[in-house]
């Protein structure tokens, strides 16, 4: 439905998924009752629940992917339908075969001469229709193929014999039914009685019911068949098969689009059954189409099958169903598409009356090769005459042939018989471009642009002694986009009265244009060329949300360069995909809910708004990266830029065939399995030129209009193809996704440019080890139109020995950029500035260029005035009248508005087409050796100047960007509610011997370290650390570069480009074991969550984005203090606070870090006082006395005193009573 362009394919697709849909689960209900049956081994068992579990999935994909299908996204879905219809045929096959195959054999001479094989599967019979075999009970033909090899590839293709056969199978007891599916009105012939042999099947069928027909076969032609000979054409015919007969076309020579315009009758037809079965499914037809040879068999190149429109003897022969319309038919090879065959089919029942019933045949042609009968004239196409004009332009990139050089070639253009020469060009080396530009021929075409016959482009060789040999050919199937249609005067921009005003704001860039007005016929319309809503509504924003920040600054000129602009292209072009991307299937839903034509304009404009609202509001909530990225964005209204098309020029300008086509020239046979070419190999040139076809006679209002040249027919303005030297200037910016070359999985890339005998290669200026090289590079090459213009530019890997390999390389074919009213060969630019970054290329300012496109399309105009107003045509564009020069002197100009109306060329009646603007291209790298594999994309674009015009200025400086040398100073001074990991060793308490740890991303090796605060009981810690990180960063892409060779063996450094973010980590040092990780943060530098001004009010949340914290950015802050938490996962993989850091972030530039010296850690210049610690904080085992001190005394001071009073009133005692016995003794003694 898609290739024949019906109407609503995606509604056929939906229908297509509801019934696969439906049929999963019916399949899910049979299956759950039959899932028990005792006869199943394990085998069956889990096979059919491996098909439950794989359909249940299937239509659950199917429902989902029905709700998917959009008019945009029909051929996607199309494919993933396709998938499910592989998955279904592979589920359905047996993987244990228990019934085997059937055996069809065809013997001569007791020979095997060809067979078919018919899997049993579709032959079992069941009284369920869902397990029935698809070709069970029915009358199936066959083709019988060669066995064994023979079979194989090409030869295995032709049939051997057809064969119409009823074939059943079933179980014994269901042999009642063996014979349900026969066409009625037949009898059995049993076998004898005797035999015991009473159900055994009959032994022949007698019919007796037959009904006579006659088919008649209406072969009108076939398009874009097989090229079966050496020279890329064939000499076909077509062989048509029905029941037991055959006839064949006849042989047409040398085409490929053979228009046979022949009737082939096959009379006295008996076919048996029903008169209504027949009428409801007929037998099918065999056509297939065969290359003559004068030597040899004929060559098979493809079938197709048909059914025939069936009138019976009863019915008129009347519309809607007679005559039958004639109909495209795909042609097969194997299981190749092979073209097309245009035909139509009719059966006719021969009554009682004879073929005295049957419509009249028209009668036989006579021609050299006998009666031939045309197809009758209520079938073949109604005729008209056409008058078909060929521009003949040039030939390019001819191979020899037979050894020989082309040197006089010619082309020849044949279409239904007719045809025309061009004149030969007499020295193809020299000016490969034609004399003469225009003829023409006439002819009769159909009216009907479907049934078109194709054009044949063939390109002769005019060789000594008269002979001519064949290049190589081209068939254009379809001339539908070669017919002239006469402009539509009642549209709405073929407005020749009223004035249209467009407007442009002084200030506002002319890409924001957002509303499309519909131009009135009778009324003025103004275009404002507005600055978005969505800019305004950025910077009320900004205002509100920034009020403790400083107002962003406009950016100063001199410090923006050409990739400022480039960057600010790529945001926006970001910015666009995703807009289209959510914006588009909202729009697809709306319009098939409106009935309307004005309804689906009004909701085109409200989901376009509606899906730039949502996506505002998405940005402004998401935190972290979404608020981050909102910093490029705010400079894109102050920045001029260009367009970044994502893919190549060619296919946003339809490759700038708008007037010259290129056509390829084929020869060779077509490739195949076995021998052959394949497309590109069979290129052997291109023929440059065009077509225009038209009714005759030529509408009136054309050849009345002003300056109408007839020489030139209806290509009128074409330039001279005369040889022209050009100035080619090459600007290659940057390659991305580049494959590997180095076994390193690197590559060592640089550019190399090839244009006619002009080879560029700079070898000496290669990156090393990137698959993502920026190159900034410009090249200016001579060159000579038409024979030096396609444009070689490839990307080599630098290897120290051997030679370079090729990675890839794009062509550009310049020659049509240059003459395409597109005007590709200089870019216009968004503003006109004579100075700057933006300075303009082209060495045509925009009035000149406005004043020649204006004269060479016939156009009234331009007429300037007053300032700030031109007039083209019926449309008047205004815009600013002032200008700045280079000193800030302001001065009249008409350029912007000159600008402006280049910039809306397209809304100019008759002749309005969009121009190139300024641009960079993104082309995919291709390797001959890699055919149909992307090796990376290159963004580069061209500017071409005619070297009989004014001389171009410089080229444009896109070298890279050289990073900026800074240095980072970290000042880490307190810690707080750090969590608290050891265990004391004589008190059992908390505590933590705390460290800060310090690094930018990419520089890890280079970490630093603050001292180690022992002992915090509190989480507390006191440093006054400085960290020095010096570094290169890139401002534009926002990453700091660093250089360093990967290995002691690399050649040299390899250059890494990493996101500017900074590191503070906290630990807890141990002596005896691996430090404990703590906790960390990663702060971006270019926009992080500003410092809380006290540890109480720095949260969690402000790292994790939860809380709505204003984002600063170091390189425009300079110098920032606060405190940041800092965070670890726990058990169940959730952030929890574990600490915070107090820290001072000082950016400066190299210079200024030289100028300010500072010292690392506390030492000189410039030192830091030490931290004013608590006494607890030491090392318990290096100072025992101190552990004493602060650890144990302090603590267990009373317990300590009264336990030395105890053992002192203990040892009072114990001497007392160690003494009192002998001073009693003594007392008692008297001693």
């Amino acid at each position: 439905m898609i290739k024949t362009e019906k109407s609503y394919p995606e509604r056929r697709l939906r229908g297509v998924l509801e019934e696969l849909s439906c049929g999963c689960h019916r399949f899910l209900s049979l299956a759950d009752k039959d899932q028990g049956h005792l006869s199943r081994t394990r085998l069956d068992r889990e096979r059919l629940k491996s098909c439950m579990r794989e359909l249940e999935s299937m239509g659950q994909q199917a429902k989902t992917l029905r709700a998917q299908v959009k008019r945009h996204t029909v051929r996607d879905k199309l494919r993933l339908c396709q998938n499910f219809l592989q998955k279904l045929r592979f589920l359905a096959d047996e993987p244990q075969h228990s019934v085997p195959d059937i055996f069809i054999w065809m013997m001569s001479n007791n020979k095997r001469i060809a067979y078919a094989r018919v899997p049993s599967k579709d032959l079992l019979f069941s009284l369920v229709e869902e397990e029935l075999g698809k070709d069970c009970a029915k009358v199936k033909t066959l083709f019988l193929k060669l066995p064994g090899k023979r079979g194989f590839g090409s030869m295995g293709w032709t049939v051997q014999a057809k064969l119409e056969l009823y074939l059943w199978l079933g179980l014994s007891k269901q042999r009642k039914d063996f014979l349900c599916g026969l066409p009625c009105g037949f009898e059995e012939v049993k076998a004898a009685q005797g035999l015991g042999l009473h159900s055994f099947p009959p032994i022949s069928l007698v019919y007796t019911k037959k009904q006579v027909f006659q088919l008649r076969a209406h072969m009108y032609q076939a398009r874009s068949l097989f090229a079966a000979d050496s020279s890329g054409l064939s000499d076909p015919f077509a062989r048509v098969f029905f029941i037991n007969q055959s006839q064949c076309t006849e042989v047409l020579n040398e085409t490929l689009c053979p228009t046979w315009d022949q009737m082939l009758v096959f009379d006295n037809l008996e076919l048996y059954g029903e008169a209504q079965e027949l009428r409801d499914d007929p037998p099918i037809i065999v056509i297939e189409i065969y290359d003559q040879d004068t030597m040899g068999k004929f060559d098979f190149m493809g079938r197709t099958f048909a059914k025939p429109v069936v009138k019976m003897a009863d019915e008129a022969y009347c519309p809607p169903r007679f005559p039958p319309q004639l109909e495209y038919y795909q042609i097969y090879r194997g299981n190749v598409t092979a073209g097309d065959l245009l035909a139509a089919f009719e059966l006719l029942q021969i009554g009682p009356a004879g073929k005295a019933d049957l419509p009249p045949i028209d009668g036989p042609v006579d021609v050299d090769r006998g009666p031939i009968m045309p197809v009758p004239m209520g079938i073949r196409p109604v005729l008209s005459k056409y008058r078909i004009e060929v521009l003949f332009w040039g030939l390019r990139d001819l191979k020899r042939v037979n050894l020989a050089q082309v040197d006089r070639p010619r082309v020849d253009i044949e279409c239904a018989g007719k045809g025309v020469q061009s004149s030969m060009i007499h020295n193809y080396k020299k000016n490969p471009n034609f004399n003469t530009l225009v003829k023409w021929f006439e002819v009769d075409l159909p009216e009907n642009e479907l049934l078109h016959p194709p054009l044949n482009i063939r390109v002769v060789d005019c060789r000594a002694f008269g002979r001519y040999t064949l290049v190589g050919s081209h068939a254009v199937s379809s001339l539908r986009r070669f017919i002239y249609r006469p402009p539509d005067h009642s549209a709405p921009n073929w407005n020749s009265t009223g004035e249209v005003v467009v407007n442009m704001e002084p200030e506002a860039p002319v890409k924001k244009l957002e509303t499309m007005v519909k131009l009135d016929a009778t009324s003025d319309a103004v275009i404002k060329v507005d600055v978005a809503d969505e800019e305004k509504e950025k910077k009320r924003k900004k205002k509100k949300g920034s009020s403790e920040e400083p107002e962003d600054e406009e950016p100063d000129e001199s410090m923006l360069d050409w990739w400022s602009k480039y960057f600010a292209s790529i945001d926006t072009m970001k910015e666009q995909l995703r807009q289209q991307d959510t914006s588009g299937v909202d729009l697809e839903e709306k319009e098939e809910m409106d009935n309307t034509e004005a309804l689906k304009g009004l909701t085109k404009g409200k989901e376009k708004a509606k899906a730039a609202k949502e996506e505002k509001k998405k940005r402004t909530q998401s935190p972290g990266p979404g608020q981050g990225s909102e910093a490029p964005e705010k400079k894109k209204p102050k920045i001029d830029e260009l367009k970044v098309y994502p893919k190549e020029l060619e296919s946003e300008f339809d490759n700038f065939e708008d007037w010259l086509h290129t056509f390829n020239l084929l020869r060779g046979k077509t490739g195949d399995d076995e021998d052959g070419s394949t497309e590109d190999e069979r290129i052997v040139g291109r023929f440059k030129g065009s077509l225009c076809m038209y009714k005759v006679p030529l509408p009136e209002d054309v050849s009345r209009e002003a300056g109408y040249d007839p020489v030139c027919g209806m290509f009128q303005g074409i330039p001279s193809n005369d040889p022209i030297n050009v100035l080619v200037r090459v600007y290659v910016v940057r390659a991305t996704d580049l494959h590997p070359a180095d076994i390193n999985g690197k590559a060592d890339p640089y550019i190399a440019i090839r244009l006619g005998k002009t080879d560029i290669r700079d070898k000496e200026n290669y990156i090393s080890k990137q698959l993502n090289p920026v190159f900034g590079k410009s090249f200016d090459i001579e060159a000579c139109f038409p024979m030096e213009s396609m444009l070689t530019v490839a990307v080599y890997d630098w290897d120290l020995v051997g030679t370079d390999d090729l990675i890839g390389e794009t062509k550009i074919d310049l020659e049509n950029r240059f003459y395409s009213k597109h005007r590709a060969t200089c870019g216009i630019a968004q503003t006109y500035s004579i100075h700057g970054y933006n300075i303009w290329r082209d060495p045509m300012k925009p009035s000149q260029i406005l004043t020649r496109l204006c004269k060479e399309g016939k156009v009234d105009g331009p007429h300037f005035g007053p300032p700030g107003r031109v007039k083209v045509s019926n449309r008047v564009f205004t815009g600013p009248s002032e200008m700045e020069d280079e000193n800030g002197q302001r001065g009249p100009t008409d350029e912007h508005v000159a600008l402006c109306a280049l910039r809306h060329w397209e809304d100019i009646p008759r002749v309005g087409c969009r121009l190139v603007p300024e641009h960079v291209e993104t082309r995919p790298l291709l390797n001959p050796d890699k055919p149909g594999i992307e090796q990376g994309r290159l963004e580069l674009w061209v500017d071409m100047f005619p070297m009989d015009m004014p001389a171009p200025g410089t080229p444009l400086d896109i070298s890279p960007r050289k990073p900026k040398k800074y240095e980072l100073r970290v000042i880490v001074w307190n810690t707080d509610e750090v969590v608290l990991e050891d265990d004391d060793f004589f008190t059992g308490e908390k505590s933590s011997d705390i460290f800060v740890r310090g690094w930018l991303k990419g520089q890890q090796e280079d970490k630093q370290d603050t001292d180690v605060h022992y002992h915090s009981l509190t989480g507390e810690g006191n440093f006054n650390w400085r960290y020095l990180f010096p570094f290169d960063y890139l401002a534009a892409e926002e990453k700091i570069v660093i250089s360093k060779k990967e290995s002691m063996f690399s050649w040299d450094e390899t250059e890494y480009k990493i996101p500017a973010r900074l590191t503070l980590q906290i630990w807890d040092a141990d002596h005896f074991s691996a430090d404990d990780f703590l906790g960390a943060i990663e702060l971006d530098l270019n926009r992080f969550p500003r410092g809380a001004k006290t540890a109480k009010q720095c949260t969690m949340e402000m790292a994790t984005g939860e809380l709505d914290v204003p984002l600063v950015s170091i390189f425009k802050q300079k110098r920032v203090k606060g405190w940041w938490p800092l965070l670890a996962r726990n058990e169940n993989d959730e952030f929890e606070l574990t600490g915070k850091v107090e820290a001072e972030l000082h950016l400066l530039t190299a210079e200024e870090a030289e100028k300010n010296p500072v010292g690392l850690a506390r030492n000189e210049p410039d030192p830091l006082e030490k931290p004013n610690r608590p006494d607890t904080a030491f090392v318990w085992f290096l100072n025992p006395l101190k552990s004493i001190k602060y650890l144990i005394c302090t603590r267990y001071k009373w317990l300590i005193i009264k336990i030395v009073l105890a053992l002192l009133a203990l040892l009072m005692l114990g001497l007392f009573l160690y003494s009192l016995p002998g001073y009693m003794v003594k007392k008692l003694l008297g001693a």
